[in-house]
């Protein structure tokens, strides 16, 4: 059996204030739930993209440099469409192979740099070879390119003993 209570004034109200309760109770703990946007995760994918350009990724990992623009792209898109886990998880990727790229551009500069001594080496031996070549003096056959040779000593006689050395005549003070 039902029973139909007279409604009065005051239980609309207690009605009304409980529905809006409810409501309220129901989009907090829905704005709670969502993840917040990855701003941070961004502001660090976006910069790390940066330090691979400047780092040359471009010439030296185009195609690591080229996935990391991709994903940052798709993450701002999902940030965009509010898809914040979706974002975070593109953005951590978009880093990722960022870092790859700017470790690969900064090991292709090095190798440009130990390549580029190289070949000045290679032409300063070059260069060297060609200068001993017009020498009047032959560098001796056991000589090897790297050693300098020293010319010999020019002997005036033994030392005397008990390693006391005689001082130097000076011509210049009058004939002594």
């Amino acid at each position: 059996m039902v029973h139909n209570l007279p409604s009065t004034p005051h239980s609309k109200a207690l009605r009304l204030c409980a529905v809006a309760a409810l409501g309220f109770v129901i989009a907090t703990l829905a704005g709670c739930a969502s993840t917040p946007p990855p701003d941070g995760a961004l502001n660090q994918a976006q910069a790390q993209l940066q330090a691979a350009r400047d780092a040359g990724a471009a010439d030296y990992a185009p195609v690591d440099l080229d996935y990391a623009q991709a994903r940052f792209q798709q993450a701002q898109a999902a940030m965009a469409s509010r898809k914040y886990e979706v974002a975070a998880s593109l953005a951590e990727e978009s880093r990722a192979d960022s870092e790859l790229a700017r470790a690969k551009a900064r090991l292709g500069a090095a190798r440009a740099q130990n390549q580029a001594k190289s070949q000045e080496n290679a032409r300063m031996r070059v260069e060297m070879i060609d200068n001993h070549a017009n020498d009047t003096v032959p560098i001796p056959g056991n000589v090897q390119e790297t050693e300098s040779v020293l010319p010999e000593p020019t002997s005036q006689g033994i030392p005397p003993a008990g390693g006391q050395t005689q001082p130097l005549r000076d011509d210049n003070q009058g004939g002594q």
